[in-house]
């Protein structure tokens, strides 16, 4: 525990130096939120619009696989741009992008119309999880970035909590193309909070000193920005690649063929899906915020980053191991209670994850290399999007899926470890790097 830290701790607790960071964790949240409904809506609508559109299992592949397409290039660029042009400008730009083109897909009529609609809104909601990260490793101190992370990571959760609840109810009264306009429109009224709320900490003028001494207690680091190419030659670096590579695509598979999942096999209907996908992801949602407490708790009983982190990753991938009998459970709730059960370990799994970012890297670098690992994961998305769809048309079965979905987590783990063993932070400015 460094000199500062110590001062800190015993002049003025962690309970009376302020709060006011937990505000801009809630705009993460809500931001996240607004995100994860944004994307949400097409999966929501999926078997609706499939008769109403037309398209077949390869072709909502392709639509999906778009998305994905367009995410891939923006987590590229996106973690770039916002380490040069930072937070507040960062994240306008983003939600600003994809704000319209949520509100596009109403103007859609055809499988290229959809695919276009969702390239725009990929590329531009790639911006949410390098921004959030970001400003997470810029308003918390490194024992509190994890918690930070499961809060605002669990607005995923949130939003795909909301969208099942909301969406049916509002294209069954306005029509499906209502269903895009208000969900975008939530993305613009967020904008707006976003530009008139948000500051650096060293420039917010309602953030106390002892407040702003807390959040920098760790030790100072350097603020020239770090280079793809000297970020790649780490071995850190593709521990956090491959863990988003490997898990990742099962995210997406929950995400956009759940609700085509529950219709095919249980025969549910547009308003019957909103329970069991409002119970799959209040689960998630439980597992997000409980991961990121856990690995923090482990740390505040003595033990170290690597193994604390690295336990917490484990518990949460042994979680998701019972969905490879999700695929043929005779009993609606049964295979409700398993791919909750495995949307929790995801997110406890994936705060953890993007916590090792920080945990790994400076501040400066954190941006760009969840740029990096979402490309990885957007990849790794597409192709189980396009696997899914020339599955399912042939042959119907979603068993391979969910098998694949029940190894991928230990499998990353161990890949991660192989990769870095120690978590050490990778030595950005030392004569290796």
């Amino acid at each position: 525990m460094s000199e500062a830290t110590t001062s800190i701790g015993a002049a003025a607790p962690v309970a009376k130096v302020g709060m006011y960071r937990w505000r801009i964790c809630a705009m993460l949240l809500l931001a996240t939120t607004i995100n994860y409904i944004d994307r949400q809506v097409l999966g929501v609508l999926a078997p609706f619009l499939q008769t109403e559109i037309g398209w077949n299992e390869i072709e909502y592949g392709y639509i999906v696989t778009a998305f994905q397409a367009a995410y891939a290039i923006g987590l590229l660029c996106a973690g770039a741009i916002i380490d040069r042009l930072g937070t507040r400008v960062g994240y306008a730009i983003a939600i600003s992008i994809w704000s319209l083109a949520a509100m596009s897909h109403s103007l859609a009529a055809s499988v290229i119309g959809f695919a276009a609609a969702r390239f725009v809104l990929g590329f531009g909601e790639a911006g949410n999880f390098p921004a959030a990260i970001k400003t997470v490793a810029e308003w918390f101190p490194r024992k509190e970035r994890a918690l930070a992370t499961g809060i605002f990571n669990s607005g995923s959760n949130i939003g795909a909590i909301v969208a099942p609840m909301m969406v049916p109810v509002v294209a069954a009264t306005w029509g499906w193309q209502a269903a895009f306009l208000v969900t975008g429109a939530l993305s613009a009224a967020w904008l707006v909070a976003w530009l008139l709320i948000y500051r650096t900490p060293e420039d917010q003028p309602r953030l106390s000193a002892g407040e702003l001494a807390y959040i920098r207690s760790d030790p100072p680091e350097p603020t020239v920005r770090v280079p793809w190419s000297r970020i790649l030659r780490h071995r850190q670096a593709w521990a956090f690649v491959a863990a988003k590579f490997i898990t990742d695509p099962i995210w997406w598979f929950f995400l956009f063929w759940l609700p085509k999942f529950l219709h095919a096999e249980y025969g549910l209907t547009l308003l019957g899906l909103g329970l069991p996908l409002i119970v799959i992801f209040v689960l998630a949602d439980v597992g997000s915020i409980f991961g990121g407490w856990l690995a923090g708790r482990f740390i505040k009983m003595g033990w170290s980053v690597n193994r604390a982190r690295k336990t917490a990753m484990g518990i949460c991938g042994l979680a998701v191991v019972p969905i490879v009998f999700a695929a043929n459970a005779d009993n609606l709730w049964l295979a409700v209670g398993l791919i909750g059960l495995a949307t929790a370990g995801h997110q406890g799994w994936s705060a953890n994850v993007f916590t090792l970012t920080s945990d790994m890297f400076p501040r400066r670098a954190v941006a760009s290399v969840v740029g990096i690992g979402g490309f990885a994961g957007a990849v790794g998305g597409m192709m189980i999007a396009t696997f899914t769809g020339f599955l399912l048309q042939t042959t119907g079965s979603y068993v391979p899926v969910f098998l694949m979905a029940g190894s991928a987590y230990l499998i990353a783990l161990l890949v991660v470890h192989l990769l870095a063993p120690r978590l050490e932070p990778a030595q950005l400015d030392g004569a290796g790097a």
